[in-house]
């Protein structure tokens, strides 16, 4: 018979959310249950109800982890590029993953369908804080001089978009799979360039 190690409740918590994020990459949004989390790292289905109270309580924490990760990558991207260091590409690249790859797109289209939209006030407020770091003081502007706002808004509406539908338009269009990012990026670089020479 074989122990299993103690773990401190922060400990649990994550581990039960990479846990999600694993499944919802893997399987999609329907399989992040509690039941499904709990036999996936070893625990009972009444540990993660401990933690997270309901499969919406755990699906809005896999959001907001989510969120954080992304935009913590995101924001490092933004600095590079600012310095020199990166592109509008690689910026555009991290939000077009997080959104397919990563699972954001389809954990979105779930909590909608499944009528969970309080679920995405952490995606949402995440981003918004994003936003506040990379220019801060702009909400303080009118809406011509809120340029990163309006470039998060069109690059995240872009990402979710081709989430959900990209590969089957594109292909239905007969355009390359990677048409939407492109165009992303070609935004974002001509909104850049635009900031930086007024």
């Amino acid at each position: 018979m074989t122990s299993r190690k103690r773990l401190s409740p922060e400990e649990s918590r994550s581990t039960a959310l990479e846990a999600a994020r694993a499944l919802l990459i893997e399987t999609g949004p329907q399989s992040v249950t509690l039941k499904a989390v709990a036999g996936r790292i070893g625990r009972t289905h009444a540990n993660l109800l401990h933690h997270f109270g309901s499969a919406s309580g755990l699906q809005k924490a896999l959001a907001e982890h989510l969120a954080r990760t992304v935009c913590e990558t995101i924001i490092d991207a933004v600095h590079a590029s600012r310095a020199g260091l990166g592109s509008a590409r690689e910026v555009v690249d991290l939000a077009f993953d997080a959104f397919d790859r990563e699972g954001a797109g389809a954990l979105t289209s779930w909590m909608l369908l499944t009528g969970n939209e309080d679920a995405l006030n952490p995606i949402i407020s995440t981003i918004h804080e994003l936003v506040d770091e990379i220019a801060p003081g702009e909400a303080q502007h009118d809406g011509d001089d809120m340029h990163v706002h309006k470039d998060t808004l069109s690059l995240v509406l872009l990402a979710l978009g081709d989430a959900l539908i990209g590969a089957a338009l594109a292909k239905s269009l007969g355009l390359p799979r990677d048409t939407a990012r492109d165009r992303a990026a070609a935004n974002l670089e001509a909104s850049m360039a635009a900031q930086y020479s007024s």
